[in-house]
């Protein structure tokens, strides 16, 4: 399909060169993972991504991955890493080990980072989710890491002592805060991270811990960080192929089908 001009909707897929691997940690546990890279250039950056909490449906397709991998290497130049956390599935596939709380998920955040070094990935940045941004908090303060992207952060694994290590490295640090978040709201994390003297706190208005609705805000705010060269807001439009994703695998995934499960 070729048309002029078409809206990019949620399950809009535009051109990249995407490639499933896997992620081997130095704990011997292997990850099903994606990389997706701009169709006919270099990236200009890149994007890890750590998914929510695998326990309350979690994974490396999570919508607003999902939707950065199918538009941000053609939007912005930014080469997206996905991966399934140990003991986590997706359609994409199951990677090995079992959930541990985000403890040896250490090994996990670790592999793909060396991955991204190994390929020779420019300008490596961790976003982490919900979940995501306690591995990255914990895990992620890597030299080859430039600062963190954090969505919905609730602080539930990450203690002092890691917001005290990023305060100390001066790596940038955003907070992306729904102000309706049912875990940690904008006030609430501008306390919270106030340990952290560069951390910006952005508040959401109206958005909500699974960012439904405004994917575009959060990825205009993680391109702004990763690519300040790319100009923002991205095109809502695109004037050269697109294919459609099938979201249905993905509607008993979502953190509300999981609301009756105990955290």
């Amino acid at each position: 399909m070729t048309d002029a001009d078409q809206a990019i909707r949620g399950n809009s897929i535009l051109p990249a060169r995407r490639e499933p691997l896997t992620l081997q940690t130095a704990d011997g546990v292997d990850l099903v993972g994606e990389l997706a890279l701009p169709a006919d250039r270099d990236p200009v950056a890149t994007m890890i991504c750590l998914h929510p909490l695998p326990t309350h449906g979690g994974m490396m397709d999570s919508q607003l991955f999902r939707k950065a991998a199918y538009r941000l290497p053609a939007l912005a130049g930014i080469a997206v890493l996905r991966f399934n956390t140990r003991g986590t599935s997706s359609v994409q596939g199951t990677s090995g080990g079992e959930f541990d709380n985000g403890g040896a998920e250490k090994y996990d955040v670790a592999a793909a980072i060396e991955y991204a070094e190994f390929a020779d990935l420019p300008h490596i940045w961790l976003v982490g989710w919900s979940f995501g941004t306690d591995l990255a908090l914990m895990h992620g303060l890597d030299p080859a890491v430039e600062g963190l992207v954090l969505l919905s952060p609730p602080l539930r694994f990450s203690a002092d002592e890691h917001l005290a290590a990023w305060a100390e490295s001066g790596k940038p640090v955003t907070a992306l805060v729904p102000e309706l978040d049912d875990y940690l709201q904008p006030g609430d994390a501008r306390d919270r991270f106030a340990a952290i003297p560069q951390a910006e706190v952005i508040g959401v208005d109206g958005a909500k811990h699974l960012w439904v609705g405004d994917a575009e805000r959060a990825l205009d705010e993680i391109t702004a960080r990763l690519a300040p060269q790319v100009t923002t807001p991205l095109p809502r439009t695109w004037d050269g192929p697109m294919e459609r994703a099938d979201p249905s695998p993905y509607r008993d995934r979502t953190v509300a089908a999981f609301s009756d499960v105990p955290r």
